[in-house]
């Protein structure tokens, strides 16, 4: 039996970088995955499903089971959403990594009130959203007498915890 054989996780930005080597890595231990990925740029611009594609053929391809979803991580209903995706796809929810961000990397005196304000919606939002909507599922599903093993893994960037000159929304 492998490591999460059958367990089913929600990976946010999963579709590149840490985010889509958590998703492999997890697959490859026997979990079902729900790619989360806007397929926006490292700036949050833009709007390309390839990546979180490409990460779902490669885990089906291995012989995996993989959705894509492109919610945005900021909006609550689309949050909501991809929850009951994993639930009604896979039948449960085990496992929520909030990995979804975006950077603007500028000094503080040259971030504009509109970059910080959405760097800060994308990761403090960005994650109080999956982890709202997952708790909620593992609450219910505790009140209605089932076990719930529920994990969350919540990433940042060495910048978060270092700091780093242009990331002062870190």
């Amino acid at each position: 039996m492998k490591l999460c054989q059958d367990r089913v996780a929600v990976i946010t930005g999963a579709g590149r970088g840490v985010g889509r080597a958590y998703a492999l890595m997890l697959a490859e231990h026997g979990a079902k995955i729900v790619v989360n990925d806007l397929g926006s740029n490292s700036e949050g611009r833009g709007q390309d499903n390839s990546p979180g594609e490409e990460v779902v053929e490669t885990i089906r391809k291995a012989g995996g089971e993989a959705v894509l979803n492109t919610a945005d991580v900021t909006d609550a209903k689309s949050v909501e959403a991809m929850i009951q995706q994993a639930i009604k796809t896979f039948g449960k929810l085990d496992v929520l990594i909030n990995n979804a961000g975006i950077l603007r990397d500028k000094l503080i005196i040259s971030t504009s009130e509109e970059d910080w304000d959405t760097v800060i919606r994308v990761h403090l939002k960005g994650t109080f959203l999956p982890l709202h909507h997952a708790g909620n599922y593992w609450r219910l599903q505790s009140k209605a007498g089932q076990a719930v093993d529920g994990r969350v893994i919540n990433t940042t960037s060495h910048s978060g915890i270092f700091g780093n000159v242009g990331q002062g929304n870190y």
